[in-house]
């Protein structure tokens, strides 16, 4: 059982406090008083039964209180526990941050508003699914756990930008992060996405011991290289380019990369442009979902009217017999 409002319970105060008072009244004399002493030898007199009963509107008035405080706590008993499950796939993206995601070779803007913007959709399509945020540069930070909420996503993703972490990256200390959040879920339904545009060159574990943790787990990883084919030189209009050493990656980054996704049983994918990231996406969609609980939901009972009616009835009967039968002239 369980009160609904049970910060009213502070009110049974009220009856007990009526009840010192009334029998720290009854122990003290009157303050001034007229005896009658010719009343004396009403002493003997037998008690009716009326004199008996004397005591009883004092006492029915503190517990009628009683009632009526508990049914303003409303206590409630649970009626139904019902599970909630949803048929979803559960999918961690991780992101890079690092410096070198500011690469103008993705437009509009750069490899990290484009990314942004691209993961953004994908999000918004994941009605039902479960999704999770990493970021990571120099080091990796849980952006969002698992939830069910789009929005919240897409808000958080739009906040991401380059320097909120030290520069560097950090992959395999992303995955990991990553696999702490999907580590209990059914791996038919779990995936990490990997967006980077560069090697990891910081952090532990690495990315090959992070892949093996993902394959013990059974958790698939699809890794994703950012990075236009050509990046020395990047258009200002239609006649002038001017030079850029933009990071490409390289032949030996995409090994590391295709080798996180292969030991995993994902799939590796080259985002040369951003028409290009968003066909990658596309083609990650068709994850086999499968049922997760998340949560339950419990419905009460309301107990109420077993405490107001009594109280009611009491405080009834105490006014009854405060006029009438067991009426007292002070």
């Amino acid at each position: 059982m369980r009160f609904a409002d049970p910060a009213f319970l502070v009110l049974l105060l009220l009856p007990l406090g009526w009840i010192w008072w009334q029998v720290r009244g009854r122990r003290r004399p009157p303050a001034a008083h007229i005896a009658f002493p010719a009343f004396a030898f009403l002493r003997d007199a037998p008690r009716t039964r009326r004199a008996r009963w004397r005591w009883l509107p004092d006492a029915l008035r503190p517990l009628a209180l009683a009632c009526l405080v508990v049914a303003l706590a409303r206590p409630q008993v649970t009626s139904q526990v019902a599970k909630i499950h949803s048929r979803s796939r559960n999918l961690m993206l991780a992101l890079d941050i690092s410096s070198s995601m500011k690469a103008e070779d993705f437009h509009p803007g750069n490899r990290i508003v484009v990314g942004r913007r691209v993961l953004s959709d994908f999000v918004k399509r994941r009605d039902g699914d479960l999704m999770g945020l990493v970021i990571f540069a120099g080091r990796a930070f849980l952006q969002a756990p698992l939830t069910p909420d789009t929005d919240l996503m897409q808000q958080l993703l739009a906040r991401v930008d380059i320097g909120q972490l030290p520069d560097g990256t950090a992959i395999g200390t992303a995955l990991a992060m990553c696999l702490n959040q999907l580590k209990n879920l059914p791996p038919r339904a779990s995936a990490i996405i990997l967006v980077t545009d560069g090697a990891n060159n910081t952090g532990s574990p690495s990315p090959a011991q992070a892949a093996e943790m993902a394959r013990a787990l059974g958790i698939r990883i699809y890794s994703i290289g950012l990075s236009a084919a050509d990046t020395t030189s990047y258009a200002l209009n239609g006649v002038w380019r001017v030079g850029n050493t933009a990071a490409r990656l390289s032949s030996s980054d995409e090994r590391v990369l295709k080798r996180i996704a292969d030991r995993t049983g994902g799939r590796y994918f080259r985002a040369t442009d951003p028409e290009t990231l968003e066909q990658i996406m596309r083609e990650i969609d068709p994850l086999e979902r499968t049922d997760v609980t998340i949560g339950e939901t419990r419905e009460y009972r309301e107990l109420f009217p077993l405490a107001l009616a009594p109280g009611l009835l009491l405080l009834g009967l105490e006014l009854t017999l405060g006029v009438g039968w067991l009426r007292t002239v002070p």
